[in-house]
């Protein structure tokens, strides 16, 4: 599975690419950050967000997209722009009809470092020694992109295979009670005749 992990930020907006499987070696496909200049008019910084994250699903062609979940933080013009840029990237992904997995930043955490609580430079050391860099990839917001492709990896599988799973024992379920109305009607047809 190729995982696109966005961490969504109008300044920076970490983007990291990453491939593997449950149980296996993970590894590293790119990682980078896309920047805009809080000098450009937010509508400009958006469209530049939204052209380098389908630059990045052209190159890539990612099976699954993960974007960091935006909570309220103090600051409400930091989550307004993380908003925004979280925001297009859901929409680029929606346009090209590949999954989208939302995952709060401390579950990402919990999931590359074994705690919720842990700060980023914890959290850049368990992506560099997950994906076995010589170095925690820079700036932090970058780190952050592929720690989201790790958690979807690891925990997006299982929820893929659990919804399979739900979704073909809907499906049996809806076969044996059409298979019960059709034995109903049959047996009503015969008692009439």
């Amino acid at each position: 599975m190729r995982v696109l992990g966005i961490d969504p930020g109008l300044t920076r907006c970490g983007v990291g690419v990453v491939d593997g499987t449950v149980g296996r070696p993970l590894t590293l496909v790119d990682v980078n950050v896309i920047r805009t200049s809080p000098a450009e008019p937010i509508q400009q910084r958006l469209v530049t967000i939204e052209r380098g994250l389908d630059a990045w699903l052209d190159e890539f062609e990612p099976d699954a997209v993960a974007v960091e979940r935006v909570f309220a933080r103090s600051d409400s013009s930091t989550i307004m722009g993380t908003a925004q840029a979280s925001g297009i990237a859901l929409v680029v992904a929606a346009r090209r009809g590949l999954p989208v997995a939302l995952h709060t930043p401390s579950e990402v955490k919990a999931a590359v470092s074994g705690s919720g609580r842990a700060n980023k430079a914890q959290v850049g050391a368990m992506v560099t020694r997950i994906l076995r860099l010589d170095a925690p990839p820079k700036p932090a917001d970058a780190a952050d992109a592929l720690a989201l492709a790790i958690t979807h990896v690891w925990r997006g599988g299982a929820v893929a295979r659990i919804e399979e799973a739900r979704i073909i024992a809907q499906a049996r379920i809806e076969a044996a009670q059409k298979a019960q109305r059709k034995a109903a009607a049959a047996a009503a047809a015969r008692s009439r005749q």
